[in-house]
């Protein structure tokens, strides 16, 4: 036979392989965009388990190079086979360029016996892929429950271990769809829920939320694994927010009916509503307040920033005086990010219990964006939860540093009061409050 007939043969095999592999691809669904393209490379670098604060905290002269030298290793390990992306089981983890804040992706993988894997969120591990049957030998550390959880949260923590084993066999393809709204991460695999709304731990530090945005990262962990439409859409302020009130159980009730000021107390003729918000008037303020008392409770409301408004939550207010200090505290609302308060005290900036404990800043939405918030008051603990993600969890009960005198705060251990808005002169927003009485 000869050279040409061998090399035309081979062809022939080639472009019939890549024929089959092109029948494996799908264009995205509306909204949505590819991941990578179906010839090569591009649009992905490599890095393995890292704290992404420490990776993307440099200057961007010094991640591009530190891309530029990731490509040999991906090079090495994975392959483009029309749109399929292979990976041989070793190197680094392929990360795309781009980074994400809420997002829903959606991808198909096929993995092989024995072989351990997973899709890191933001950089941060992972939605699990694994060797679900005993040979696999990790019954002992929950692969037998199925793939698809948030494998790295803690014990018994909601999300670790899926819902049901929904996994297919080996040698066909799973398909994984993820909702990560804040922290707050939804899973189906193979069109089954399997994580529903678990909050996902920061692997790297567990004191600290995971990062408001990161990269997407395909894991490979001794065995090959294949991947193929990969496709992802972000998801806008309204839509998440949507989707952060569809959760929650128990009896919520409205305190604001968007139109007038009934139920509340206070110097309501500082305020205004506007399009169905409550809204502080330039200039004016005070603290209103619902007529109604709350001992244990939590509030789920929107709120609306304009670039450098200040305003707060009154928690167990009393009805007159400062309810930063005679209240149980006053919960900050603030443009944190404005330049105008870059040097404050920690205990001052978005969602602090104010001169008491100090929120995790930087998941606040941009000024002039509405942003969703949860506020837990049970005993002297507050949680707060910011467009999904949990930035204060604190018991006053505990603390013994204040930024003032501790005598200031005389009503942090107040057990009930009322709930209300400590408007400050800039013309901060509020919609859709609704409470609920927790234990009684």
């Amino acid at each position: 036979m000869t050279g040409r007939r061998i090399l035309t043969i081979a062809l022939g095999i080639l472009g019939l392989a890549l024929s089959v592999q092109a029948q494996d691809v799908s264009p995205p669904p509306t909204g949505f965009e590819r991941l990578g393209n179906e010839t090569n490379l591009d649009g992905w670098w490599g890095f393995g388990t890292e704290d992404p604060r420490t990776v993307y905290s440099v200057e961007p002269e010094a991640l591009a190079e530190r891309k530029a030298a990731s490509r040999a290793d991906i090079e090495a390990h994975w392959s483009n086979l029309g749109g399929v992306l292979v990976n041989d089981g070793q190197g680094l983890y392929l990360t795309t360029d781009q980074v994400f804040g809420d997002f829903e992706l959606l991808l198909e993988y096929k993995t092989v016996a024995g072989a351990d894997s997973g899709v890191y969120l933001r950089g941060c591990p992972q939605v699990q892929i694994w060797d679900t049957t005993e040979a696999g030998g990790k019954w002992g550390i929950g692969a037998g429950k199925g793939s698809g959880g948030l494998w790295n949260n803690s014990n018994g923590a909601a999300g670790k271990d899926p819902l049901i084993l929904a996994d297919r066999p080996f040698g066909e393809w799973n398909s994984l769809r993820v909702v990560m709204v804040g922290e707050r991460v939804s899973v189906w695999l193979n069109d089954a829920l399997v994580v529903d709304h678990a909050r996902m731990e920061n692997y790297f530090d567990r004191s600290l939320p995971v990062p408001r945005t990161g990269p997407i990262q395909l894991q490979t962990h001794g065995g090959k694994i294949s991947w193929r439409n990969i496709f992802i859409r972000e998801i806008g302020a309204e839509e998440a927010n949507a989707m952060l009130w569809s959760q929650g159980e128990g009896a919520y009730e409205s305190v604001f009916n968007g139109k007038d000021f009934s139920g509340w107390a206070g110097p309501t003729d500082g305020y205004e509503i506007v399009d169905g918000a409550l809204r502080c008037q330039p200039g004016h303020g005070g603290t209103i307040y619902t007529e109604e008392e709350y001992a244990d409770f939590a509030v789920r409301f929107e709120f609306r920033l304009p670039p450098g408004g200040n305003n707060g939550l009154a928690i167990r207010y009393p009805g007159s005086g400062d309810t930063a200090y005679v209240g149980m505290c006053e919960l900050q609302v603030l443009d944190s990010e404005d330049p105008r308060y870059a040097n404050l005290d920690p205990r001052q900036y978005h969602a602090s219990a104010y001169g008491q404990a100090a929120a995790h800043r930087g998941y606040l939405r941009n000024p002039g964006e509405w942003n969703f918030q949860e506020v837990t008051v049970i005993g002297s603990r507050i949680i707060v939860e910011l467009n999904g993600t949990q930035v204060l969890d604190t018991d006053l009960g505990t603390i013994t540093e204040f930024m003032f005198d501790a005598d200031k705060f005389a009503g942090r251990t107040r057990t009930r009061g009322h709930f209300g808005f400590a408007g400050h002169n800039d013309p901060v927003s509020f919609r859709k409050v609704f409470i609920k009485r927790i234990g009684e």
